[in-house]
This record gives C-alpha cells, structure tokens and sequence, in this order.
C-alpha cells in the first residue's frame, strides 16, 4: 500500500512539473513578460520592458521573430505582409493618415495615435479589436505610452524623443491630452465617454456655446473632475444661475415643475425636464416660487449608466475646455 501511494505521489509531482515547464514554454513563445516591474523612463529600453511586461503588446502582436502572437500586425520586419518594422512602416501610414484627415501626421503622430485611437486605423486583415492601454485592466499612463513609442520608433524609424515627449505636434499633443483626460477620470475612455454623453444627456446639454434645457457644457471641463462627478451625483447640488427649478401652480391647482424660459408680457413659459412647454398666462398663476434644493436633472441619472460608463463620461467631459482654457 505504502508503494502505490508513493507512485502516485510521484506521478502526481511529475504531472504538476510537467505542467509548469509547459506554462513556462507558452510564456516564452509568446515573447513573456521579461521585466515587468523595471523601473520606466521615457526611452527605447524602458518601452521594451513595457512591450513585453505591463502592457501586455506581446499577447497580440509579435516582433519580427520574436514572439509568436499573430491577432495583431507583427511589429517588426516579418515576411512579405511585414516588409519594414514599425519605425519605418510608420512613415508611410503617417503620409495615408495625412491624406485622410487633411492635418499633416508624422511617424510619432501616427503611433500616438494608434494608442490613443486604436480604431483610427486598422491594418487589412485585422480586427478592429486592439485594447484602450490606457483604461482598466492595462492602464498605461501618458509616461509608458510615450516609452513604448519610443521603442516602436527604434524599430528602423529615426527617434526623436522631442516629438514623443518634451515638443510634442500640435496632433500628438491632442491625444496626450485625451489620455491624461482619461488618466484624470480613473482610467475611462473619452471616445466611449461621448457615446454615453449622447445618448444620456445631448438632449438637455449642449457642447456647442448653446444652452438647451440644461447649461452648456463646452467649458465644464476647467471646472475640474470633482466638479463632473458631483453634479452628475447629485444636480442639485450646484445649479447654474439661470437654470433654477420653477414651481408654478395655476388658480385651479395644476402644478408646473421646470425652468422658467420666458417672462414677458402676460404670459410665463415653463419648460419640463421632457421638453415640453407650458405656457401661462400670469393672471392664472396663484404662485411662482424657485425651488432651491430641486433640478430637473434626473436624480438617479448616474443609476442608468454603469461604473464604467460613467468613468467614460467623465473622461469625455473633462475634455471639454474651451479654446482659450486650453492655451491655444
């Protein structure tokens, strides 16, 4: 008994080694995470440790020999698909980039832009699949992307550290701040952000200088994250002058709740939280009072969106800032 209870103890401590050397063998193949905890900096070999550690780029892409990941484009110089590596592949792209948007892109623009926006431009034969590195569960921040983009840049592409980091063009510089707007909000996605702005609050809200039901919003931005989460918490905590709740009750006792849009002549308009207005005539109104601790903003807003959606939108308008607030 003693020696079949040794055999299988024995195959037992074979099985668990074999199946270690195995997860090993995988890891490698794949590229594996060679440093993930060396310490960043914004350079070709603090991108490498980032490329095949924290970020996680080895699980879909490969470098020219290296790695074995095939659900995203191969970044280096790989077969006749992969002619250059991604230093040089980048010149080009940035000159297709140029011609689609019309502002002039350069190799790091493109790159910062792959990060940034990853469905800018999808490679034929790919999916339209890459990850958002900068929210959960990656969550590079602005310091490693810059490094990574350095080490793609190393790839047969000239660095220049300026446009990656210190003096970066007018393009880069635009999605740097999308990042950070993310970064800011706890890792959530601007792009994904305006998704739930649409379809939760556009029809109260403006981005455009124009005030609907609710205040415009294309400054909230420098008011400050805390400032977002707040009022989306709680809208009534702070209401903007102008945009006080009305309560209207007629002499035969109808009750009107909103904001009042029009006073003149003889007659008052209420407009609801549904878009609908009421127009009085004053001789019919017993009593018009402002209700201080009151906002036709629905309350349980916040309930309607997930914990991510509503890191999105927090994302998204934090990046709301008007021209003159951002410097330009």
């Amino acid at each position: 008994m003693d020696k079949t209870l040794l055999k299988v103890l024995g195959f037992l401590i074979l099985t668990i080694a074999v199946y270690n050397w195995i997860g090993y063998a995988i890891t490698d193949l794949s590229g594996g995470e060679k440093d993930a905890s060396a310490a960043v900096e914004i350079t070709p070999e603090g991108g490498e440790a980032l490329y095949w550690g924290k970020g996680r780029c080895y699980t879909c892409h490969s470098l020219g020999g290296q790695g074995s990941a095939v659900r995203g484009p191969n970044h280096g110089q790989f077969g006749e698909k992969f002619p250059e590596p991604m230093g040089a592949r980048a010149v080009e792209r940035a000159k297709v980039r140029s011609e689609k948007t019309g502002n002039t892109y350069t190799a790091v623009d493109y790159l910062v832009e792959s990060m940034a926006e990853p469905g800018a431009y999808v490679v034929d034969g790919y999916k339209n699949e890459m990850a958002v590195v900068y929210a959960p569960p990656i969550s590079l921040n602005l310091k490693e992307i810059k490094a990574i983009i350095s080490y793609m840049m190393v790839q047969g592409g000239d660095l220049d550290m300026e446009a990656i980091d210190t003096a970066p063009s007018e393009v880069s510089a635009k999605f740097y701040s999308k990042i950070q707007a993310a970064q800011a909000a706890g890792g959530g996605d601007p792009g994904a952000g305006e998704v739930v702005f649409e379809d939760n609050c556009s029809e109260c809200h403006s981005l455009e200088g124009e005030t609907v039901i609710g205040p415009d919003l294309s400054n909230v931005g420098s008011e400050g994250l805390k400032f977002i989460s707040v009022n989306v918490l709680n809208p009534a905590k702070t209401i903007a002058k102008g945009f006080e709740t009305h309560t209207l009750v007629t002499n035969d006792g109808t009750k009107h709740i909103g904001l009042k849009t029009r006073d003149e002549g003889g007659e008052v308009d209420i407009t609801k939280a549904t878009g609908d207005v009421e127009t009085v005539a004053k001789s019919d109104i017993k009593s018009l009072e402002v209700d201080a601790n009151a906002s036709i903003m629905p309350e349980d807003l916040s309930e309607a969106m997930t914990v991510k959606d509503f890191a999105d939108l927090q994302a998204y308008l934090i990046m709301q800032k008007r021209a003159e607030e951002k410097g330009e």
